[in-house]
């Protein structure tokens, strides 16, 4: 049955979600880090897991949401244990479920737990051998309040780093609708981590490599490189994995409504969210597809950017595969078709032919020259590219303010 935790009540507005008919109603705005419960006496991992999500659930949801605890133990050896622990909602709540991976250790006879996103979920995966993988040990380290060098997230990536080099989540070379621009994992809520997709061949497909859990029916999550996670909510026959690796272009399920794990849902579709560090994380201004959401002046609408053709919610996306991290797109900022590539950083070197506005570029490396100002601001950088031209990096997007390939 689904209990009910109080929380803080917070405002929100449901005619962006009812208007485009898709996903989510709007949830609380993302909870800060819980610290760790205290050990428990030992009745077992999923019992303590259980108790730790009821603490959990007064910060993680509305006031007044119907929740009900749900833990799978996935594995289990030598004092430790790994799983999923879900807030399940009631089908057609408001809300959608919230759910994180756990590792759990016994000391001194009494459990300690640590959801993604913990203090603790960092150091208690790099020592727990028995129920991880070294894989997973790894993406994990990435998962913390701080960041590591070695398979994790470090503070400048965190900081202003968008490259994500991922695809759209269905195969290269088709065309969806991304019916709904940038809005909360449950709706109206921030940050704005999602995007909903529905169209194709209604297959949904993993954008990037990583390690794939099933959350619970109709939702899966896989952990990639960099510190981020992707989710997908409302899939029907989704694979069913347990930290199983899958490479780029894997199917993950078909498009759907399932509400299993609770919240609702109308109009066939995929809910795509963007997780970083163990949270959701605004989806705006990251690459998926070599197109950069916008956020819009309300939840479900924005739009998406590919050079400087821009799409609104409810049009359609062609999806070009990951950008490489030493590529860039070029972004004329709609001052034209074209772009003068030149023999040198700055435009008092020749003009040795064009690129046009869309294409992807390799980047060789940077230098300084003339000061040109493009959609995100003014710069002197210049790239210079794989053919030996360079052009302004006020007319390319790379997903960082900075060089991608060192200096020249």
């Amino acid at each position: 049955m689904f209990r009910r935790f109080t929380a803080v009540a917070r405002t929100c507005t449901l005619a962006a979600a009812l208007a485009l008919g898709v996903t989510a109603i709007p949830a609380a705005s993302a909870a800060p880090a819980v610290s760790p419960a205290a050990p428990t006496a030992d009745r077992g991992p999923a019992t303590a897991v259980e108790e730790h999500l009821r603490g959990k659930a007064h910060s993680a949801m509305r006031s007044g949401t119907e929740t009900e605890p749900r833990v799978s133990v996935k594995r289990q050896a030598g004092g430790w244990a790994f799983g999923t622990a879900v807030l399940a909602t009631a089908p057609g709540s408001s809300e959608l479920p919230q759910g994180w991976l756990f590792v759990a250790h016994r000391e001194n006879g009494a459990w300690k737990v640590a959801l993604e996103g913990e203090a603790a979920f960092t150091g208690l995966s790099t020592r727990a051998e028995p129920v991880l993988r070294a894989a997973e040990r790894r993406a994990f380290a990435a998962t913390g309040e701080t960041g590591t060098a070695e398979g994790g997230m470090t503070t400048q990536l965190a900081n202003g780093d968008y490259r994500t080099g991922m695809a759209l989540p269905f195969a290269v070379g088709q065309t969806w609708y991304m019916t709904s621009g940038p809005h909360g994992w449950s709706g109206s809520n921030t940050p704005w981590s999602s995007l909903d997709f529905a169209g194709g061949d209604q297959i949904v497909r993993a954008p990037r490599g990583g390690t794939a859990y099933t959350m619970c029916k109709g939702w899966i999550r896989i952990v990639h490189d960099r510190g981020y996670a992707t989710d997908y909510y409302h899939l029907v026959n989704n694979i069913s994995v347990d930290g199983a690796a899958v490479a780029a272009g894997a199917y993950l399920g078909y498009t759907g409504n399932d509400v299993t794990c609770g919240g609702s849902s109308s109009g066939r579709h995929v809910h795509f969210a963007l997780r970083q560090n163990g949270n959701y994380i605004g989806i705006a201004g990251h690459d998926f597809g070599r197109w950069r959401p916008e956020n819009g002046g309300a939840a479900y609408s924005g739009s998406a950017l590919h050079g400087s053709r821009r799409v609104a919610a409810g049009g359609q996306l062609y999806n070009y595969g990951a950008l490489g991290f030493t590529q860039g797109i070029i972004d004329t900022n709609g001052s034209g078709t074209t772009l003068n590539k030149r023999s040198g950083p700055g435009t008092g070197y020749a003009v040795v032919g064009t690129v046009a506005d869309g294409v992807t570029v390799t980047v060789s490396c940077s230098g300084n020259g003339t000061t040109h100002t493009g959609r995100y601001g003014s710069t002197a950088l210049w790239n210079r590219l794989s053919d030996g031209t360079w052009v302004s990096d006020a007319y390319m997007w790379t997903g960082v303010n900075g060089p991608v390939n060192g200096y020249c």
